[in-house]
């Protein structure tokens, strides 16, 4: 299974009159490329509109709070998360539990501690463009998606929020540097 992370453009959070608390947003927006990935084939990667279509159709996902399989927030089985493709991209909207996770959970994204949202999956179609080596882009046209997660860390830049009195760039190269970080830690575990 692979992961991605992205800060989504505008992950709203509401409170409805009976206390139910919903966190709304899109995990993945088409053609919208990632950050460089891969440790020994760097590239960027994107989706194609209707990528997840079978999926949504044949599977049950979740939402995560950070890929914790104990820390399941909702489902699309019993209608706690909905996924939707539109001309935008995979959007999501989740009715959080009345649980302590939940409660942070909502607090954490309303304040916005995190505004990143991940999503696992597996590739089914990919097409690659190798045409410029130092920019290959991998397309993924279908794929079998397992989960999303609120997450801290972005692989997707083109959806970030931007906020007053930041410096975009300084902030890209210290998410990018984290995510080598990161991206290296995890290899070390598994070497």
């Amino acid at each position: 299974m692979e992961q991605r992370e992205l800060t989504t453009e505008a992950v709203e959070v509401r409170e409805k009159d009976d206390g139910t608390k919903t966190v709304s947003g899109y995990a993945v927006k088409w053609e919208k490329k990632s950050e460089v990935l891969g440790f020994f084939r760097r590239f960027r990667e994107q989706f194609k509109k209707g990528a997840f279509a079978d999926s949504l159709k044949n599977d049950d996902q979740r939402f995560l709070w950070s890929h914790d399989v104990s820390q399941v927030l909702g489902r699309t089985k019993n209608k706690t998360l909905r996924l939707t493709e539109d001309n935008v991209g995979l959007r999501f909207e989740l009715d959080l539990p009345n649980t302590t996770l939940g409660k942070d959970t909502y607090e954490s994204i309303k304040r916005g501690d995190v505004d990143g949202v991940s999503f696992g999956f597996r590739m089914k179609k990919q097409e690659w463009d190798e045409s410029d080596e130092d920019n290959i882009v991998r397309t993924i046209s279908e794929a079998r998606l397992f989960e999303v997660s609120a997450v801290a860390f972005p692989a997707y830049p083109d959806s970030e929020v931007s906020a007053r009195g930041h410096d975009p760039v300084k902030e890209r190269m210290e998410k990018s540097a984290a995510i080598e970080k990161r991206k290296k830690l995890i290899l070390e575990t598994y070497l």
